[in-house]
């Protein structure tokens, strides 16, 4: 799959404020887009659309061994399933290193970074005698001094360090975690670009977001303890601070980071579990914000309530159950068309075209309110659509005894010759059924459920008879003989 091209191009650093709140989601291709990632990506989302701003999606695939083209259609495809549809991009950082190159040397000119000679083996003897000295392994500044025209002459191999500096604080004011505060002297002078000439991390996603002009940087906590450094680079490339929001981690129910013995992390594998994007997004709001005691949101319901102010500082469980249980409430909620929209793949999966007619809608329906996921609703209501329908062993040898065979076989000709296959119709000719050959429904409606869907667990028996029509039950029980 080709990239497809940003929406819109870059924006350039004109001017140092602010004139609108422009917010982006930047995940990483180095794996499937994660649920940890789609909140971030939510929380953004809705900022934007609530302030009336932009959300602007960054692929940050400068991990060339890691990130693949496979991962970033991956996490596209995600997007796009959930809905988070973005004003601008998607940028790459591949794309951009021109960009990075202008603020290194931009950097370099001002006196506020500077090349280091020092060699991986120096380095590391230094953060040996640092540490048996007590003391932070920290860069001990040895190359900060070296003359600037002298040193940009020289051939040897280099690196490029910011100059961070050593006195006073670095102040983070965070919408959730508050006011924070970093001693400059545990920091030390970050490398921003290696000997190879590449860029480092912290500074490309510092350009980015000042060449995007971002207004608010809301994402994991994992990565709070980069923000002071960021910090320092927003002001040394003389740019507002956006303002910050670090959202908690989601742990599993052991209280440890969420991980594949959980269960499912990628957004994609809930939806080839069979989960409505409604369902995952109104769970993964919830997973650390609230509104009152209110648990099922509408995406316009969320436009409208969201806060990142009333997002707790406390890391979020997550609760597999409680997702199903949404789950199974959206699809509840489904109009007929949106169900047979959400559920077309896993029909296909069983060789089933799903065409949107009363048929399917009044099929579909009979099953909605006994599903959980639509791998449940295919499976259940799958019945309806075969020519002819595979009957568990369980249930055929359990409901299609001889006796109950005969029993149908007697039936069939009253249910064909009703007006109609109307739930009073058909309840009043089982009753008289019942009473002439002294059974009781569960010995009429037991086994007829079995001719009808193969299973023993079904839509109700009326609702089904009436879906399926005279036609279709008359083969179904006359193929039990033949």
């Amino acid at each position: 799959m080709t990239r497809p091209a940003p929406k819109h191009e870059t924006f350039i650093v004109k001017e140092k404020v602010f004139t609108m709140n422009r917010f982006r989601f930047a995940p990483s291709p180095t794996g499937h887009l994660h649920i940890g990632g789609a909140r971030t990506a939510l929380y953004n989302y809705l900022l934007a659309q609530k302030t009336k701003g932009k959300f602007i999606l960054r692929i940050e695939d400068t991990d060339r061994e890691r990130s693949t083209q496979g991962h970033i259609d991956a996490i596209l495809e995600a997007m796009q399933w959930l809905g988070l549809n973005y004003d601008e991009g998607p940028f790459y950082q591949t794309e951009r290193y021109e960009l990075y190159q202008q603020h290194l040397q931009k950097l370099l000119d001002q006196g506020k970074a500077y090349r280091c000679f020092c060699s991986p083996e120096e380095l590391d003897s230094k953060r040996q005698a640092a540490m048996q000295a007590g003391k932070k392994p920290k860069y001990d500044g040895t190359c900060r001094n070296l003359d600037p025209q002298q040193s940009a002459q020289e051939t040897r191999p280099h690196c490029i360090r910011f100059l961070s500096p050593d006195e006073g604080v670095t102040v983070v004011e965070d919408l959730i975690k508050g006011h924070i505060e970093f001693n400059n002297q545990e920091l030390d002078d970050l490398i921003i670009a290696r000997t190879d000439g590449t860029p480092t991390y912290n500074f490309v996603v510092v350009v980015d977001d000042v060449t995007m002009q971002i207004s608010h940087v809301i994402r994991g906590d994992d990565h709070l303890n980069n923000t002071p450094r960021q910090v320092q680079l927003y002001q040394a490339l003389d740019y507002p601070t956006p303002q910050f929001a670090h959202i908690p981690m989601i742990l599993g129910s052991d209280k440890k980071r969420l991980s594949k013995r959980h269960g499912a992390t990628s957004v994609l594998a809930y939806r080839d579990e069979g989960y409505l994007p409604e369902a995952l997004l109104n769970y993964l709001v919830r997973l650390g914000w609230s509104h009152g005691d209110e648990e099922v949101f509408s995406m316009d319901q969320l436009k409208e309530y969201f806060n990142i102010e009333k997002v707790g500082k406390a890391a979020a469980i997550f609760n597999p159950e409680k997702l199903l249980w949404l789950n199974a409430h959206w699809i509840r909620q489904s109009s007929p068309e949106r169900l047979i929209e959400a559920s077309k793949n896993f029909f296909q999966q069983k060789n089933i075209a799903l065409e949107n007619n009363p048929y399917t809608q009044k099929a579909l329906a009979s099953c909605q309110e006994k599903v959980k996921t639509l791998v449940d609703l295919a499976n259940m209501a799958v019945f309806y659509f075969l020519e002819e329908i595979e009957i568990e062993e369980k249930a055929r040898n359990k409901q299609l005894t001889l006796e109950n065979l005969e029993t149908l076989k007697k039936l069939l000709p009253q249910l064909l010759a009703l007006p109609d296959l109307s739930e009073a119709q058909v309840n009043d000719c089982f009753q008289k059924f019942g009473e002439e050959h002294q059974l009781k429904l569960g010995k009429i409606a037991g086994p007829l459920r079995v001719a009808l869907s193969g299973s023993m667990v079904s839509p109700g028996i009326f609702e089904m008879i009436e879906i399926l029509g005279k036609e279709r039950i008359q083969a179904r029980i006359e193929n039990l003989f033949f």
